[in-house]
């Protein structure tokens, strides 16, 4: 038998050795991040003290807020004080803890995107009996059932990867922990691992995008048969943006998960994993919230009571 050590640590990369660029990278990461805060919070306030904003779309919008700030969490401090500090050590302990807790979060985002989609669908579609399917009890169960689900899908994926055996190079060609950098790192068999992600893939993840187009495929075609054209355009401007950014979101899981061990550039690697680990959280506050006009008005009530009391 070779000789081999095993791997106790792991060594995480940024994406320049330049310190120039180190320290570009790190600004443009955390500024992403305050924003994200910043946003998220501003929304999880609004909506919770403005009663007006106490409905089922606003009550997920919420807790997607909660979520994308524990998201963007994971990985940008880390990120941050790899780039600026040069401390790429990461324990095993912590990458395993990671991992669960990027895919738990990425679980649940996909799922509550799903959720506001088929919210929307029944709020445009099928109005009279919106109240009705979309009360408060049905809500929270949706969304207990959204975490709990990511971290079950979590664990098994995490409980997986850390069966396996490490014991070649401990460096991961990745600003964060994630499966695909470490399953090339195994020197185990990981088979079964690369089965039990593409089915998880293809079947889970391209089974809620499918339900999320088909679902803003019929919101489109009750849209079209609105008198004005204005309130056509209206839905048009919040669907469009939904469907981008969960586009963009599952797209780049696909790339970096459909083929986890195929050596492509670490660059490239790292780039695409920024669009389904910080671009989401970033964008989502955005598109569902600072350009919508009720939550916009809310700001301003809110903020009124806040200098005049």
């Amino acid at each position: 038998m070779a000789n081999y050590t095993t791997v106790t640590e792991f060594l995480l990369l940024g994406f320049s050795d330049v310190w120039e660029l180190r320290v570009l990278h790190a600004m443009l990461f955390l500024l992403m991040y305050l924003t994200t805060l910043i946003g998220n919070l501003l929304i999880v306030t609004v909506t919770t003290f403005d009663k007006s904003l106490h409905t089922p779309m606003y009550f997920y919008l919420r807790n997607l807020s909660v979520l994308d700030m524990c998201y963007i969490s994971v990985t940008v401090p880390k990120a941050c004080v790899i780039l600026l500090l040069n401390n790429r050590v990461i324990s095993i302990a912590g990458c395993a803890a990671q991992i669960f807790l990027v895919i738990s979060c990425a679980a649940a985002e996909l799922l509550f995107l799903t959720i506001m989609a088929y919210d929307r669908y029944m709020a445009i579609c099928h109005p009279l009996h919106y109240p009705v399917i979309m009360n408060p009890r049905v809500c929270v169960q949706m969304t207990l059932a959204s975490v709990f689900s990511g971290l079950i899908y979590a664990g098994v994926h995490t409980s997986n990867t850390f069966w396996l055996s490490f014991c070649q190079s401990n460096v991961i060609h990745q600003f964060f922990c994630d499966i695909p950098s470490l399953l090339k790192l195994s020197c185990s068999d990981t088979f079964i691992n690369e089965v039990v992600i593409f089915f998880s893939a293809v079947v889970i993840v391209g089974g809620f995008f499918s339900f999320i187009i088909m679902t803003y495929i019929r919101i489109f075609s009750a849209v079209l048969k609105l008198p004005t054209r204005r309130e056509r355009g209206k839905t048009f401007s919040t669907c469009v943006p939904h469907i981008l950014v969960v586009t963009v979101f599952v797209s780049s899981v696909f790339v970096v998960y459909m083929n986890p061990t195929f050596n492509s550039p670490t660059i490239q690697d790292m780039i695409i994993s920024v669009f389904y680990s910080i671009v989401p959280p970033f964008l989502n506050p955005i598109i569902y919230s600072l350009r919508n006009k009720q939550i916009k008005e809310a700001v301003r009530r809110t903020m009124r009571r806040i200098l005049y009391s």
